[in-house]
């Protein structure tokens, strides 16, 4: 499957003569379906961290051998029976095998093709460095992170805004995405931030409020059809209808919610099924920057491309000017290395990056892991995990951190001054 979208030579193209609209209804059938795949991963990765909170992912031994972080099937179907995820154990078993059938957990052994509710060892392969970081993957969290960015900043272009009397949440202007994504690095030029935002409509992350259209550089309205800071129950993946009627649901018990809505808050309340309520922060695991990825410029993974030029620096930068890694390195220089041991929580670590050659902390989260363990804006990341990175840019180290553990051992430098 490649990256390129289809690149639809004009607005219309959902509407027509017979044979572009079939081309609009075979689009939107795709793209509907890796919606719902992307709600399966999502639902997964909540999944997993809550079970890693919850201490029944763990290393564990059996016949002599330790496997490292593992659950036991069945201990886990009574997990999701005792916090209402399954109202039975058939039910439990069936969203477990839906997991499965996504790529998202398997046996520690690969012995086991389906999800038996026994005393076996079942594994998330995000733990274990088997999740298949395919092209779909890819372009679902690259949309994940432009949505985080943008919903976590000051003025954001994602507002709630009414188009023929209907009332649409997360949305923006096309042309209003094309600024932003130039002003701020995420695509080289006007083409490049179209082209990206074609692929996230196939991919169902965006769309047409009324779904009449492609992607276009206009003042067409959009908007972000995931939500991505949603908590998702687990028995909407039963259904690929379901999860989209509770997505834009304002009473759900399982939407995020911005505190004191009246203020330029950046907390939010995730209520959880149990009726506990705890506060979060707007800027986590998801927001650690753009990823990339594939051989599309705008989603590369290769360390040789798409650097940016130790010269340069992002117009909003938090660095008051750049610096070199030859300025980093030089014996004798005003900057100080550090460990930081950052143990990611239900949300995620808490921090920006930005840059390249060197990349820089550009936002730490007040209330989150980073900020606990002494990151700070302005430092720069030498290692992630003992890998020397410094001559890397920010997707690539990104892409690092995200499919890493969840324990991250950053080295950072630091001025003295």
């Amino acid at each position: 499957m490649e990256l390129s979208s289809s690149h639809p030579a004009s607005p219309n193209s959902f509407q027509g003569p017979d044979g572009m609209e079939n081309l609009g209804s075979i689009l939107k059938q795709k793209a509907t379906e890796k919606h719902h795949r992307a709600e399966v991963m999502i639902a997964g990765e909540q999944l997993r961290l809550r079970l890693h909170d919850g201490n029944l992912i763990k290393d564990r031994r059996y016949h002599l051998r330790t496997y490292p972080n593992c659950f036991v099937a069945k201990e886990l179907t009574d997990w999701l029976i005792d916090h209402k995820e399954a109202p039975d154990r058939e039910t439990g078993i069936r969203l477990m095998q839906k997991l499965m059938d996504h790529y998202i957990i398997h046996h520690v052994c690969d012995e086991h093709f389906d999800y038996k509710d026994a005393k076996l060892l079942y594994r998330f392969r995000k733990d274990d460095g088997t999740f298949p970081l395919n092209k779909d993957v890819k372009v679902f969290m690259r949309g994940q992170s432009l949505y985080e960015t943008l919903i976590s900043i000051e003025d954001s272009i994602l507002k709630v805004r009414e188009e023929n009397s209907v009332k649409y949440q997360r949305t923006f202007l096309a042309c209003e995405m094309i600024d932003w994504l130039v002003q701020e690095g995420e695509a080289a030029n006007r083409k490049e931030a179209v082209e990206l935002c074609q692929v996230l409509l196939e991919h169902g992350i965006i769309q047409h409020v009324a779904g009449r259209h492609h992607f276009y550089d206009g003042n067409l309205l959009y908007q972000f059809r995931i939500n991505f800071r949603r908590r998702r129950r687990l028995a909407e993946l039963l259904s690929e209808n379901s999860s989209r009627a509770l997505s834009d649901s304002p009473d759900s018990p399982f939407c995020l919610r911005k505190l004191n809505p009246e203020q330029n808050s950046g907390s939010f309340l995730s209520v959880q099924p149990n009726k506990e309520i705890k506060t979060v922060s707007a800027v986590r695991r998801s927001s650690v920057t753009s990823l990339a990825g594939g051989s599309n410029p705008y989603f590369n993974l290769s360390p040789s491309l798409g650097f940016l030029p130790a010269v340069e620096c992002n117009p909003k930068s938090v660095l008051k000017r750049p610096v070199t890694n030859e300025e980093l390195l030089t014996p004798g220089a005003p900057y100080i290395k550090k460990t930081l041991t950052i143990v990611g929580d239900a949300v995620g670590w808490g921090f920006v990056v930005r840059g390249g050659q060197p990349c820089h902390i550009q936002a730490v989260d007040p209330g989150g892991p980073a900020a606990a363990a002494g990151m700070k804006v302005c430092q720069f990341v030498y290692s992630v995990n003992g890998m020397y990175v410094l001559h890397l840019d920010y997707q690539t180290i990104s892409s690092l951190i995200m499919t890493g553990p969840r324990t991250l051992v950053l080295e950072i430098m630091e001025a003295t001054e």
